[in-house]
């Protein structure tokens, strides 16, 4: 029987090839070009699933998402959290002091402004962190280094000078896990969530009204986040994410209520609660919110 694949965006090495090894053990992973081309190597049948990333809790949402998805022909089967630690990499039997340029995606170059200062190194900024480390390990300089995963440093055959060089220690991304058939939870199965997108006219009171049921009804909402459609600017759009199954009587109420007032009403998904969301909540921590920012780094 042949291998099982699921699909990402990036390059061997990248936070999203962890992801999919984290939650597909065993799973051939595919890299692709963007998170479009992942979508279409589902859809080709090249993988089963895709693990597509949603939001970072440090640099926020990815704008992607809410327009691709909804046009992907594909249902949200699951979630998954990765923590992102970044490590140092260099080619082996380098020195600290020997280096002298970092390398890696934009968004992890802002989330290792300490370890830069600290030591003086220059930034050069690269299309994702798999790749920096990919050019590090081709280059062959003990001045170059890259930050990227431990994945990455196995990989590319690069040496971990520092683990966790990253400003702060929180640094987690949330993943949508996709597939062409859904793969709903029975109904009344606990810690389900629901994922759904709808529209909305900009008028006085709209979203009050769209948003009244979940809170009249005990719906809890763990993600909300506003996109504008069109050219007119006289309607937005909503992708949301709330605790609870379609069928069940409190957030049938409250998706009764969206479809009264909304417009293009949407599941995109019904699928169960990753542990590590579950975990955080028992521990006080948060899970990943989302506001407007920049890609993830790869």
């Amino acid at each position: 029987m042949m291998d099982k694949v699921i699909a990402f965006q990036g390059m061997h090495g990248a936070y999203s090839d962890m992801a999919c090894r984290a939650a597909r053990p065993g799973w051939t992973t595919l890299p692709c070009h963007s998170f479009a081309d992942a979508i279409d190597a589902v859809h080709t049948g090249r993988a089963e699933q895709a693990m597509l990333a949603c939001e970072n809790s440090l640099a926020g949402r990815v704008p992607d998402i809410h327009s691709l998805l909804p046009a992907s022909g594909l249902h949200i089967i699951g979630e998954h959290f990765q923590r992102v630690e970044h490590c140092l990499l260099v080619v082996p039997g380098t020195r600290m002091e020997q280096i002298r340029r970092v390398h890696t995606h934009p968004v992890a170059m802002a989330q290792i402004r300490n370890l830069l200062k600290n030591h003086n190194l220059t930034p050069v900024t690269e299309f994702d962190t798999a790749g920096a480390a990919e050019l590090v390990a081709l280059w062959q300089k003990p001045e170059e280094a890259a930050v990227a995963s431990a994945l990455a440093a196995e990989l590319y055959g690069l040496e971990i000078l520092q683990r966790n060089v990253e400003d702060a220690s929180h640094n987690t991304t949330r993943f949508y896990i996709t597939a062409r058939t859904p793969q709903e939870p029975a109904p009344n199965t606990p810690h389900t969530m629901t994922t759904l997108l709808f529209s909305i006219q900009n008028s006085p009171g709209a979203l009050y009204k769209v948003l009244g049921g979940f809170a009249t009804n005990g719906v809890n909402m763990t993600r909300l986040e506003s996109y504008m459609t069109g050219e007119t600017f006289a309607a937005t759009r909503f992708l949301m994410d709330v605790e609870g199954h379609p069928s069940d009587s409190h957030l049938g109420k409250a998706l009764a209520e969206l479809e009264f007032f909304s417009k293009n009403a949407t599941i995109l998904g019904v699928y169960q609660q990753s542990p590590f969301r579950r975990h955080a909540a028992t521990q006080g921590q948060d899970t990943p919110r989302s506001t407007p920012a920049d890609a993830i780094p790869g």
